[in-house]
């Protein structure tokens, strides 16, 4: 027996952080057992490699360090949190929401493979190393022309950008690759845009409400 595991993915700039703290407050609200995990977990030493692959202590380009080298870094902070922080919370029938998870192994590192074999076996040997299936996955959708430009608008208020964002071809790669997964593994797609601009924080969150509910 076990708790619920819903992931929230997107390419940056979604809003995935937003839409799951509202998630986690509407759950609350409604009495409901809630934790929160993100990914990567900074505050934890788990992530030591995370950051140096981010940061390009070991190459520039994402494309740099294999994929299967990368995602392991990431499975092990995801072990370690799993391990430390919400196994007993999850396995006694807690909501566990979580901002990423191994699906965006999936998606980020999926995007080295040009040959769709490859990248198939990838997507099974991941599966197999890792994997606490999640009961729901939302996709919070965004036109990669409006990703890319709050990426660019955040970067130039003095936020981070770690290499995958720095590589704007790498994004699109994501973006694409976000839509065969989506329909690979059944996620629910959410629209966070209408007409071009972004929607309000309050309308999403009304659809996220809806979609875990079905």
């Amino acid at each position: 027996m076990h708790g619920l595991l819903i992931v929230f993915e997107g390419i940056d700039g979604s809003g995935k952080a937003t839409q799951s703290a509202e998630l986690v407050k509407r759950l609350k609200e409604a009495g409901r057992q809630v934790m929160h995990v993100s990914f990567p977990d900074y505050d934890s030493p788990s992530s030591a490699l995370v950051k140096m692959y981010l940061h390009g202590d070991f190459g520039k380009n994402p494309s740099d360090v294999n994929p299967y080298a990368s995602s392991l870094f990431y499975a092990l902070d995801r072990f370690a949190s799993y391990r430390t922080k919400w196994k007993n919370f999850y396995q006694q029938g807690g909501i566990v929401i979580a901002d990423r998870y191994t699906t965006s192994n999936m998606v980020h590192q999926m995007t080295k493979f040009d040959d769709e074999q490859e990248r198939a076996q990838f997507l099974e040997w991941l599966e197999k190393t890792e994997y606490t299936e999640p009961d729901c996955v939302i996709l919070l959708d965004v036109p990669l022309t409006v990703s890319e430009k709050l990426v660019k608008e955040r970067a130039a208020r003095g936020g981070s950008m770690d290499i995958h964002e720095q590589h704007i071809d790498y994004l699109r790669r994501c973006h694409a690759a976000y839509q065969i997964l989506c329909q690979k593994y059944g996620w629910r797609r959410v629209e966070c845009t209408h007409e071009g601009a972004i929607r309000s924080i309050h309308d999403i969150a009304n659809d996220v409400f809806c979609e875990i509910q079905t």
